[in-house]
C-alpha cells in the first residue's frame, strides 16, 4: 500500500512511490578494454517535491573496498553525484509556468486525479521525462514510462562538455520490490555499445 503525501500534486501520483530518502548498496561491473572492473558501492538517493508537478532527484555514491571502508563505516571514498528532475511527459499548456520565470496563465492543468488519468498511454501507464546533470560535464535527457511500481528509461539525448569522458547513451530501470527500490543502469561509453554498468538495492530511510 502506497501512502500519498498530503499536498502532493496530482501529476506526481504515478511517481509517488519514489518519494523519500533511500540508502543501500550496489555493484559496478563494466568492461574497459580486456579488463572487467568491479566495485561495490554505497548510495543515498532522495526524491522530493516542492508542490510543483515534478520530483527533485539527487544521488550520492561512495566506494567500498579493502581499504575503503565497509557498509557499516559509511562513505569514506566519494564516487559520483547526480541531480535532476522527474515528471510526467505531456504537452505544455497556458497554465504551465515558463519559459524562464514567466507565470502560467489561468489554472494549473491536470490538477485532479481524473484529469491525470487522461494522460495514460496505450500500455496503461504514463510517459515520463527525466533530466539528469552530472558534475563531470554530462547532461542526460531520458524518456520512458512508469507503470505501477516500475519505470523504464532510455536516453533521448546526451550532451557532453569538452572535458567529459566519452559517453553516448544509457538505459535505466527502477522498480519497487518487497518495499525496496531496485535499479539497473546500462551505458554505452568509451567506444563501446550499450552494456551492463551498475545496479543497486536501496531501502527507504525517510
Amino acid at each position: 500500500m502506497i501512502d500519498i503525501p498530503t499536498g502532493l500534486p496530482a501529476e506526481l501520483v504515478p511517481l509517488s512511490w519514489l518519494i523519500g530518502v533511500w540508502e543501500g548498496t550496489g555493484l559496478i561491473e563494466y568492461e574497459v578494454g580486456d579488463e572487467t572492473r568491479r566495485h561495490e558501492f554505497g548510495q543515498r538517493v532522495s526524491f522530493s517535491h516542492d508542490g510543483l508537478p515534478f520530483l527533485n532527484y539527487s544521488s550520492f555514491t561512495w566506494l567500498f573496498g579493502a581499504d575503503r571502508g565497509t557498509p557499516d563505516e559509511g562513505p569514506t571514498v566519494p564516487l559520483v553525484t547526480e541531480t535532476g528532475y522527474w515528471r510526467l511527459s505531456r504537452p505544455p499548456t497556458e497554465g504551465d509556468p515558463g519559459p524562464g520565470m514567466l507565470p502560467g496563465e489561468g489554472p494549473r492543468p491536470f490538477s485532479t486525479a481524473a484529469s491525470v488519468e487522461t494522460l495514460r498511454n496505450a500500455s496503461d501507464g504514463f510517459d515520463v521525462e527525466v533530466s539528469l546533470v552530472h558534475p563531470t560535464g554530462v547532461t542526460e535527457l531520458y524518456l520512458g514510462r512508469v507503470k505501477g511500481p516500475r519505470i523504464d528509461l532510455a536516453t533521448d539525448a546526451v550532451m557532453r562538455t569538452e572535458s567529459a569522458k566519452e559517453y553516448s547513451a544509457a538505459t535505466r530501470i527502477y522498480g519497487l520490490v518487497e518495499g525496496d527500490l531496485l535499479w539497473a543502469w546500462d551505458i554505452a561509453a568509451l567506444g563501446q555499445e550499450l552494456r551492463t554498468h551498475a545496479s543497486g538495492r536501496l531501502r527507504r530511510r525517510d
